[in-house]
């Protein structure tokens, strides 16, 4: 099994955290404040330099107004597109 931290969903994990990030209209610093984080933190998370265990993720989601359930399934539907785009 490939190493998922190099795959191309772990790819679109990463866009598609950002993504919801810069939807929110949350900055870095600002989810890195909501988060009781640094902002160095969180651009090493957005980069692939260190990933989230579940718990962390729950805690991002909920920062960004999402529920972790809710964060999962507009994450798939975000990974399914952005595949199939990519196999155009």
């Amino acid at each position: 099994m490939k190493k998922s931290i190099i795959s191309n969903d772990y790819n679109l994990f990463l866009a598609f955290l950002k993504q919801v990030r810069a939807d929110a209209g949350i900055t870095q610093d600002q989810l890195a404040k909501k988060l009781k984080a640094t902002q160095s933190f969180l651009s090493k998370v957005e980069r692939g330099e260190r990933r989230l265990d579940v718990i962390e993720l729950r805690q991002w989601s909920r920062a960004l107004g999402l529920s972790l359930s809710d964060f999962v399934v507009q994450m798939e539907k975000y990974i399914k597109e952005e595949s199939r785009n990519l196999n155009k």
